[in-house]
């Protein structure tokens, strides 16, 4: 018996060090770290995020028609926007601090560029998507905004050396943007390029890209968690003084339109947090390609609850669009 008592005693004292080292946070090996790097966890959470924004497009819609806003009320959108990523980049700051996240800007003078990307990746980027949605059908919409992932792949190559273009990039990215032109087939009846709806969604898709492309500096600059809440409220806050200024309201207030301005907010949360999180640990065109999948998602939703039509370019665009994903990921671990 006197020998069984040291064997359990070191048996226990390895079974303590190996919990220790499972639940201990460490540099480059946590299990966060490996969840947002592990091929599958990778895969399924860029899905995830794609998937929740591809149901912005509808909500949005329905929100507008829920506050009674009009395609003219330009003050009344930002106000509408400004109000889902103001409270959506609270919730995450709150979520960071729960969670002991450092509120820690590296420099004072790394502030202008945090300010840069909430303009672009927030205030910026969903003024004219808002502005672009209530002129233009949402199933268009969405489509043409696959737009800025194939800018993203593209200028990944160009500014990031973990990022490659090779012929399957090159390949995908070339039938994903005829997927974007088969937009245009067609006779006028089944929807043309306009400069307030089409127009504006390619500047929100530009503006995307670049924020894109940022988002791996502000993880240097700051916590991901934190520098995403950050981009958010502060960005709300722009949209919202906008608003304001031009004299923008909500012209009523509904349970309906409150309750998809809550789903608007959710969407926006958990999905900026999956995904910066993904960009700080993989390279940028292997995540920002599944985007690609926001199209098929906000196209069939836009039609089912929008009631809009579905026009048979729609499924060329959209099985384009999933073939330059597979092109581009096939191969991949």
């Amino acid at each position: 018996m006197t020998h069984v008592l040291p064997t359990i005693a070191t048996s226990l004292s390895g079974l303590r060090r190996q919990w220790r080292g499972l639940c201990s946070p460490q540099p480059g090996s946590s299990r966060l770290h490996h969840l947002f790097s592990h091929p599958f966890w990778v895969g399924l959470l860029a899905f995830t995020a794609a998937v929740l924004w591809g149901w912005a497009y509808p909500l949005i819609k329905l929100g507008m028609t829920a506050f009674g806003l009009t395609a003219s009320m330009t003050g009344g959108k930002m106000l509408f926007a400004g109000l889902r990523f103001f409270i959506s980049g609270l919730i995450i700051l709150g979520v960071a601090r729960g969670m002991g996240r450092s509120f820690r800007v590296r420099r004072l003078s790394d502030w202008p560029f945090i300010v840069l990307f909430s303009l672009l990746n927030t205030t910026l980027h969903y003024a004219f998507f808002y502005f672009g949605l209530s002129h233009s059908a949402g199933a268009r919409a969405a489509i043409l905004n696959s737009l800025s992932v194939f800018l993203v792949v593209i200028l990944a190559c160009i500014f990031f050396k973990s990022d490659r273009m090779g012929r399957r990039k090159v390949a995908g990215c070339v039938v994903g943007l005829a997927g974007i032109l088969a937009l245009n087939l067609g006779g006028a009846e089944s929807g043309g390029f306009t400069w307030l709806g089409d127009g504006f969604i390619i500047l929100n898709a530009v503006c995307s890209a670049v924020a894109s492309l940022m988002t791996r500096r502000l993880c240097r600059l700051v916590d991901v968690l934190t520098g995403t809440g950050i981009s958010l409220s502060l960005g709300g806050v722009l949209l919202v003084v906008g608003g304001l200024v031009t004299d923008g309201a909500l012209p009523q207030v509904t349970p309906a339109g409150l309750l998809y301005l809550g789903a608007l907010i959710f969407i926006s949360t958990v999905s900026f947090m999956i995904y910066n999180r993904l960009l700080l640990t993989n390279p940028i065109g292997k995540i920002a390609i599944y985007n690609s999948l926001i199209p098929v998602v906000g196209a069939l939703t836009s039609c089912l609850f929008l009631s809009e039509p579905f026009y048979w370019k729609y499924v060329l665009a959209v099985a384009l669009a999933a073939t330059g994903i597979y092109l581009i990921n096939k191969g991949k671990g």
